[in-house]
């Protein structure tokens, strides 16, 4: 039965024992039969009109809150249903749809406004992004993508991976240098990549930022300045070595007999084998800087490393703070040249400079959320930050080669880590902060 005859029924059941009652009194009455015919269509009159007025109310209520509901579905918030009070439960029904088509509405308004706003982020940024679903399949492009792939969305949309020459971002590494060749670029490009949801499915989204001209412009200053290093020593060391080779072949041309100056000859050799075996030791520093190999990964106890390198040095007593008991995975032998590097950095500062509570070097460890960080802390006199100490053959030393803080931090960037330098707050003189990944 449907719900308006549910309706009639009940008000015309809860109404027919009364008018039945009605009918019976009528006709018991001692009146003219027209006139007890007439009072009977009167009643039955009274008993339908009601209860079909009051299906047509309930019927006419309910398609109205259903044609609001209807609205809200379709996304049309401007319909509002008058008469809506918190005194009644009908009016309380209404009252709260009114009040939910509102907030549909203010949300909706929120989200046009944020995608409008993303879209033309997306729109604006020379970074081509694709979305692919589960299958492989392109899902989201913008116009930056469209202009790499030289193709029109209607026609990629839904074009699988491998189709489009993207196959190879869906996999390996999240953050990489690749070499691509599209229709309308070739060269090297910057991967990134994530995951997304939409309606409970999973994407992966890519974004590709052409690196070519960066790269080119690094290396070119690479190049440079890797050219301008080598023409430094090379000279330092060439100059002098040819200066006294001209003075002792002069000296042998005036000398034609034997009486040749033996200690000037001996000086001159001297100095010759000094600045070759300074070219040498240049040339052997760059070459392990070049020839790093690839860190064999084992267990390694933290304390007993950071005590086992502190003890090593002799020139200074070094202050161990002992941190928390933790085993983590990495080349022993080069984590310690790498700490080693750093404390013997720190004691030459703390040695050089003059200070009343004397020099002073201290070591502690922390595990900070899923890395190691090694503090090396000393009391020198900080170092300049206009300058990169990080750069090879950068160094203040007169007999330094520059080469340690350099192989430092390539060593730790080689464990997944970190290296970095900054100036101590509380006090005068530098920290070097070490971060590796640990593993308990």
């Amino acid at each position: 039965m449907k719900f308006e005859r549910k309706i009639l029924t009940g008000a015309l059941l809860s109404g027919l024992v009364s008018l039945i009652v009605s009918i019976v009194l009528i006709w018991t009455l001692s009146i003219r039969v027209s006139f007890q015919l007439l009072l009977t269509l009167l009643m039955l009159c009274l008993w339908m009109g009601p209860a079909l007025l009051l299906r047509e109310k309930t019927a006419f209520s309910l398609r109205t809150i259903s044609n609001l509901l209807g609205a809200l579905r379709e996304g049309d918030y401007s319909f509002q249903v008058k008469g809506a009070c918190k005194n009644d439960a009908f009016g309380e029904l209404i009252w709260e749809i009114n009040t939910l088509s509102q907030t549909l509405h203010r949300e909706r308004l929120s989200a046009m406004e944020a995608t409008a706003l993303l879209r033309k982020i997306l729109a604006e940024i020379d970074v081509a992004l694709f979305g692919f679903d589960e299958e492989g399949k392109l899902c989201l492009v913008n116009e930056s993508g469209e202009k790499l792939l030289g193709k029109e969305q209607d026609v990629l949309m839904n074009c699988y991976a491998g189709d489009l020459g993207l196959s190879e971002c869906l996999i390996g590494s999240a953050h990489q240098i690749m070499d691509l060749k599209f229709p309308e670029a070739v060269g090297r490009w910057e991967l990134r990549r994530a995951t997304y949801r939409e309606k409970g499915l999973s994407r992966q989204l890519i974004f590709l930022s052409d690196v070519t001209q960066i790269l080119h412009k690094q290396e070119r200053l690479a190049w440079k300045r890797l050219i301008q290093i080598l023409r430094h020593e090379i000279n330092n060391s060439l100059t002098p070595i040819r200066s006294v080779a001209q003075s002792l072949q002069a000296h042998l041309k005036q000398n034609t007999d034997d009486n040749i100056g033996v200690e000037d000859l001996r000086e001159g050799l001297e100095i010759i084998a000094e600045r070759s075996g300074i070219l040498k030791k240049f040339i052997e520093s760059y070459s392990q800087l070049t020839r790093l190999p690839e860190p064999t990964l084992k267990s390694v106890n933290v304390s007993e490393w950071v005590w086992h390198v502190a003890s090593l040095e002799q020139r200074l007593s070094v202050h161990v703070l002992e941190g928390p008991d933790i085993t983590i995975q990495a080349d022993r032998s080069q984590l310690d040249q790498l700490l080693i590097n750093i404390i013997s950095n720190a004691v030459e500062v703390s040695l050089e400079e003059d200070s009343n509570e004397g020099a002073q070097v201290v070591v502690g460890w922390r595990v900070d959320r899923s890395f190691l960080e090694i503090r090396v802390s000393d009391n020198g006199t900080g170092y300049n930050t206009q300058k990169d100490p990080f750069i090879p053959f950068f160094t203040t030393k007169p007999e330094g080669s520059g080469i340690g803080l350099a192989l430092s931090r390539q060593i730790a960037e080689a464990h997944g880590g970190s290296l970095s330098l900054e100036n101590r707050k509380d006090r005068k003189g530098c920290k070097a902060i070490l971060r590796l990944p640990a593993q308990s």
